[in-house]
């Protein structure tokens, strides 16, 4: 089989916003590799839960990956993590991860630019991914049909297809994100992340990587 390099991640992630950049670089510098994103539902708590549960740990972290990838955290979303009491968030990844479901469909070449915007949206523009509101930018950025977009987005097709791939996510026994493997065959992964990684090191696992398949 053709090698699939998978791309665990979860819109919610501070360390994958980081490694967005990362994943950009590999997809330019791999033009011929297929590159699937998968979301993997970092944040689904079984009764909403307010920012202010973790704005505190927030607070100090998301400075840590400032530091480490060169990112910048954008005041708008930096807001409520500094004013949790006057935020109305109540995070959960479920919704960024059916929206990504349905652009893989449109645009499955794209993914990892979505997925990225989909990041920038929250963490440097401060959107809501939880609001309907979130995603009206990128559709125009994308040309998607709001209409259609929106019919898929409260459909539970869609949400099944998410589920499915928080279910994949833990088969492949992924419990920290960014992760990226590259499958090799039905039964055998090489893992070539696990958690923040310089584009120097995943590129040169990943060609060692892909010399073996040869």
């Amino acid at each position: 089989m053709k090698p699939i390099l998978f791309y665990c991640y979860d819109a919610y992630c501070g360390w994958c916003y980081g490694f967005s950049n990362v994943m950009t670089q590999t997809v330019a510098q791999f033009p011929d590799l297929q590159i699937e994103v998968l979301s993997g539902g970092m944040v689904l708590p079984a009764t909403p839960v307010h920012i202010s549960a973790t704005a505190g740990y927030i607070q100090s972290a998301y400075k840590t990956v400032e530091a480490y990838t060169g990112v910048t955290f954008g005041p708008d979303y930096l807001w409520h993590i500094n004013n949790p009491d006057q935020s109305d968030w109540f995070p959960n990844s479920e919704k960024p991860a059916i929206a990504l479901c349905i652009f893989k469909e449109i645009y499955p070449e794209r993914q990892v630019e979505f997925a990225a915007d989909l990041q920038k949206a929250l963490h440097f523009e401060g959107r809501d991914l939880t609001d309907n509101a979130a995603y009206h930018h990128l559709l125009e950025k994308y040309a998607i049909d709001a209409e259609t977009f929106y019919d898929k987005l409260n459909s539970e097709a869609y949400k099944e297809k998410a589920n499915y791939e928080f279910a994949l996510v833990k088969q492949l026994q992924v419990s920290g994100y960014p992760c990226v493997l590259l499958q090799e065959s039905e039964t055998k992964f090489h893992l070539l992340a696990r958690g923040y990684t310089s584009f120097e090191d995943l590129k040169a696992r990943l060609e060692r990587a892909l010399e073996t398949l040869q």
